[in-house]
């Protein structure tokens, strides 16, 4: 019984095998023809004699016509084998040329090029020999060896490729290891600047703090640490406007005015720390984002109680974390709506290039940046501030000393020693007078809970002598 066989087996024929195969039957076909021409030879005088009855004359001129064809025909392969032959030769010496460019290898060029040019003149010899007719090609050997060639080429090709793509791997571990050099650069640098956020002071004192123990004291204690949360950030935001060629002496008398002087370079830091308290607590007892919903003030005990329980619920949370896992909360919200309020667009533009914090926020979403987790921290530490002064059960009330107002040690503190007059100049011949230092400008509000004052802290001018 005759077998039938699969598909599968003719398609999986390569190509050298068909190029085999293609040989083969020319060689057939060569055979062929020449014992044709035999048969002719033998039997020329009997066709002579039986042309009239046979034709047989006729015969032999159109197989001979066939055979003419058929080599014409093998020789036309084989040309265009060779020439496709040549040109994966020439792909393949061009692709070491490239190789051979990085690194620099001399000797690898000149190879590569010699090779491009002897296939073009072997190229240009075809399209002579074409042109004149005087091809000389055996088939049979030209198609195996065009084959042998083509596939050579290719492996040389393949070869090429393989060391290319070893040398970008290479290059691509070397960049792996370099990053990951920075990436613990990075980490580091990381560590650092929460080290100093740290060292805005730990809130787990305040771990075993209960509501009926609550006093004004605890208030005063943690707006200390609230204080240095909001130098902590005045520092770093200087240090990006410096980076950012800002004219701080600009920024500083739009803030407090051309006639202000700073004694110290140093002291300028105040001027900012003012700009940013103001913005941080202005609304402290009336912004609708401090108070309880649907309540008024001043709170009953319940309400002073829940406003403890928010203290005690958010002082040990991570800022960031808490707003991004809760972006609709009143203190997302309070973050989101001071950030835009203390960090307009153009300040954002020109300290970091883009407004991607800006849409971020706008968006409920939480920056991923030094600058922002500096800027969370502190507003956590003036929200938790908030509920604490509303968990007392006194009234609570802010203020602002005016400017070239008189020094008072009982509603203020002078933030620089240095400045703050002694008690020796404290005599009759110099009160009134007005050789006391004036109050330049306030850096952090004061506060009046019940009876208890807890001091603003000012900027003074030096006396006048």
């Amino acid at each position: 019984m005759e077998t039938i066989k699969p598909k599968s087996c003719v398609k999986s024929k390569t190509r050298f095998a068909r190029t085999f195969q293609k040989v083969i039957n020319l060689r057939n076909a060569k055979r062929i023809a020449s014992s044709n021409g035999i048969c002719v030879l033998v039997s020329h005088n009997k066709f002579k004699e039986d042309s009239g009855i046979h034709g047989g004359k006729s015969q032999v001129f159109e197989r001979s016509e066939e055979d003419v064809k058929a080599r014409n025909r093998a020789v036309m392969e084989a040309l265009v084998a060779k020439l496709f032959a040549s040109v994966t030769s020439i792909k393949a010496a061009y692709a070491e040329l490239q190789m051979a460019q990085s690194p620099y290898n001399s000797d690898a060029i000149q190879a590569a090029d010699q090779a491009v040019v002897d296939e073009l003149k072997v190229i240009s010899e075809l399209k002579r020999s074409f042109l004149k007719k005087e091809l000389d090609l055996s088939p049979q050997v030209t198609l195996m060896l065009s084959e042998i060639q083509e596939q050579q080429s290719l492996m040389k090709t393949y070869e090429i490729t393989i060391k290319k793509m070893q040398a970008e791997s290479e290059h691509k571990n070397v960049d792996i290891v370099s990053l990951k050099k920075k990436l613990g650069e990075l980490l580091s640098f990381n560590k650092s600047l929460e080290k100093k956020l740290d060292a805005s002071g730990s809130l787990s004192m305040f771990d075993n703090l209960q509501f009926p123990v609550l006093n004004p004291t605890h208030f005063a204690q943690f707006l200390h640490y609230t204080v240095r949360s909001i130098r902590n950030f005045v520092k770093l935001m200087i240090r990006e406007m410096e980076s950012a060629s800002w004219d701080l002496n600009a920024a500083i008398e739009c803030i407090v005015g051309s006639d202000t002087e700073f004694p110290e370079p140093t002291h300028r830091s105040f001027a900012f720390e003012s700009f940013v308290c103001k913005t941080m607590f202005e609304g402290f007892t009336t912004d609708t984002n401090f108070i309880l919903q649907n309540d008024s003030l001043p709170l009953d005990e319940q309400q002073n109680h829940q406003m403890f329980d928010k203290f005690k619920k958010l002082k040990p949370v991570n800022p960031k974390i808490f707003i991004s896992q809760n972006p609709n909360s009143s203190f997302a919200k309070f973050t989101r709506s001071k950030y835009l309020q203390l960090v307009h667009a153009k300040m954002e533009c020109s300290l970091f290039g883009n407004l991607n914090q800006r849409k971020i926020i706008n968006s409920g979403g939480v920056p991923d940046t030094t600058f922002y987790a500096a800027f969370a921290e502190m507003s956590k530490r003036v929200w938790l501030l908030r509920c604490l002064a509303f968990s007392l059960h006194n009234d609570v009330t802010i203020f602002q000393v005016r400017k070239k107002s008189r020094f008072s040690e009982v509603y203020m503190q002078c933030v620089t020693e240095e400045i703050l007059f002694s008690p020796a100049d404290m005599n009759d011949s110099t009160v009134g007078s007005g050789s006391e230092p004036r109050v330049r400008f306030t850096v952090v509000p004061g506060f009046k809970i019940g009876e208890t004052v807890v001091q603003s802290r000012v900027y003074l001018s030096p006396p006048r002598r």
